[in-house]
């Protein structure tokens, strides 16, 4: 009998690509995973999921794109939460 790790190695590997991919079912999920990526700012990618359902998906990526394209913005997340608290 072989061990269960030799066995369903393949299985783990699929399941390690797989975790790596979005699975954005609704369109506030893709617009919030999408300003995490502008943003480069992966960690709070629930948050903006969050802001993408209660406000404007336009005003959000717009917002998102302008702050990514200032360079001496050092943390965008930061500044685009107090952007957004401005929009609201």
């Amino acid at each position: 009998m072989r061990a269960f790790k030799e066995s369903s190695g393949s299985f783990f590997d699929e399941l390690k690509k797989r975790s790596k991919q979005s699975k954005a079912y609704t369109s506030h999920q893709l617009i919030g995973l999408e300003i995490a990526v502008i943003l480069r700012d992966w960690k709070h990618r629930g948050l903006y999921i969050k802001l993408a359902k209660e406000h404007d998906a336009i005003k959000l990526l717009s917002a998102a794109k302008s702050i990514a394209e200032n360079k001496n913005i050092k943390n965008a997340g930061a500044y685009f939460m107090k952007i957004i608290r401005d929009i609201k």
